[in-house]
């Protein structure tokens, strides 16, 4: 099933339990995502697929996790516990992340593959775990990993 059909079925059963804040969430999703649509449609792309679909959720969990920095930092906690059940009903439609003993070994196979040596090649890498791991790997806990594995 693919993600767009995922986000009806899920609206769909959300609306009939009566559950308002992951129905809530869940109108949220599709409506970045119909934004997301009408932005690509000048490059001839009528609906972005699910790779993109995901790289959108990852941003917006992205984005919700530094508002519940900020509204903890601002004494606000009811807002952040909001902004924290949206997260965990976004994060429902990613795929699971890797944990941390399969990153270091997709890290030390992507150097070894790109027979990578100093700092300098730290891109290469990126670039290969990227096309092999892009769905399931944070690419933002990767970089300090692929650096401190090249000696940086």
């Amino acid at each position: 099933m693919s993600l767009r059909a995922r986000f009806t079925e899920e609206l769909k059963a959300s609306m009939r339990a009566g559950n308002a804040a992951r129905t809530s969430a869940i109108r949220m999703i599709t409506a970045k995502l119909k934004d997301a649509d009408i932005a690509s449609r000048p490059s001839g792309v009528p609906e972005i697929g699910d790779e993109a679909i995901t790289s959108l959720l990852r941003g917006m969990v992205k984005s919700r996790r530094e508002s519940v920095e900020m509204y903890r930092q601002g004494n606000r906690p009811e807002l952040a516990e909001k902004e924290e059940a949206e997260i965990a009903v976004i994060e429902s439609f990613l795929p699971q992340q890797m944990d941390e003993a399969a990153m270091e070994a997709a890290v030390k196979e992507a150097v070894a593959e790109t027979g990578a040596t100093s700092v300098k090649e730290m891109g290469k890498v990126m670039a290969a775990l990227k096309a092999k791991h892009a769905a399931v790997l944070d690419m933002g806990k990767a970089g300090p990993m692929v650096k401190a594995a090249l000696g940086g």
